[in-house]
């Protein structure tokens, strides 16, 4: 992504750095982002610019289960005839996907709320929202360590995998279970 720097004297007089990213035409002031409301030098966003019942409503509606990536493989695997179970309690992190006979778990992971490329983008969040994600960062890693050490197979899916390929993680999902189960020929 290519950046191009310009230097422009914002509203209040001072003179900031404006960054353009051309894939996005868009400017940044990045000398005022970087800074807090108290104009000490650090992240961009500090706060919920929503109000707690608007930021309620919103996550209220926000899916654990049957998300659009899981629907998506699950019409995937049904379309291939491959049958599981779907949130097997009694297996770490409840995988999304399991076949049993196989010990093959598939988890569908949203880009957010698993930190796909997580380091990137933490600086942009809030306190909170950097330790919420962490924190779920950790429990995967923990998750996914203790289903290998009890025998499974795992099959980690991203969410822009999916929307990107989702015939590429069907043919993942598919070499799992054949690399498993020699009966399941691969695609």
């Amino acid at each position: 992504m290519k950046e191009k720097s310009y230097q422009r004297r914002g509203r209040s007089g001072d003179q900031g750095t404006l960054r353009r990213d051309a894939k996005l035409q868009t400017a940044v002031n990045v000398t005022a982002a970087s800074d807090n409301a108290d104009g000490t030098p650090g992240r961009r966003h500090r706060g919920d610019i929503m109000s707690p019942e608007k930021r309620s409503a919103v996550m209220a509606r926000i899916r654990g289960q049957h998300t659009g990536p899981e629907r998506t493989i699950a019409a995937l695997l049904a379309d291939a005839g491959l049958h599981c179970e779907r949130h097997v309690r009694g297996l770490p992190g409840r995988p999304d996907f399991v076949f049993p006979e196989e010990r093959v778990a598939v988890l569908v992971d949203g880009d957010f709320w698993h930190g796909w490329r997580f380091a990137l983008w933490r600086d942009k969040l809030s306190e909170a929202w950097e330790a919420k994600i962490a924190a779920n960062r950790r429990r995967d890693d923990q998750n996914r360590r203790r289903l290998r050490s009890m025998g499974w197979h795992v099959v980690r899916l991203w969410e822009h995998q999916i929307d990107k390929s989702p015939k590429a993680c069907l043919d993942r999902i598919c070499a799992t279970l054949a690399k498993a189960s020699p009966r399941i020929p691969s695609r």
